[in-house]
């Protein structure tokens, strides 16, 4: 079992910043890498970046490298999506999940979820 808590959402303008934090809890927590993924109004549910907890995976969606940068602390079971240069289509729930299976980029190959954080672009 694995509970996730994603916090630092909000509303910026195009250009500006924003960091999100998850944080892992639970027996086999380390057994799981990380994803964060994002849903906009009206569209499927998508991967943004995965990390595992030993660093040796690191994986982006094309539209955000360079601008997103996902990071863990172990000691602090956290992992963080630093977003920079946002822009409006960025607009969406950004939700965390962790993964056990060799495919990483798909909603389905995640066992367990976090409840979402709401990150607001305007232009």
């Amino acid at each position: 079992q694995v509970q996730l808590v994603e916090s630092g959402g909000g509303l910026v303008q195009a250009g500006d910043s924003l960091r999100l934090s998850c944080a892992a809890s639970g027996p086999t927590v380390r057994s799981y890498r990380i994803g964060w993924f994002r849903q906009a109004p009206g569209r499927e549910r998508e991967f943004v970046a995965v990390i595992s907890w030993s660093l040796v995976n690191i994986y982006y969606l094309d539209s955000v490298k360079g601008r997103f940068t996902i990071s863990r602390d172990n000691a602090k079971n956290t992992v963080y999506l630093q977003m920079n240069s946002l822009k409006p289509e960025d607009t969406a729930v950004y939700y965390c999940a962790a993964n056990n299976k060799l495919s990483f980029n798909r909603k389905e190959d995640y066992d367990y979820w976090g409840q979402g954080t709401q990150v607001t672009v305007s232009s």
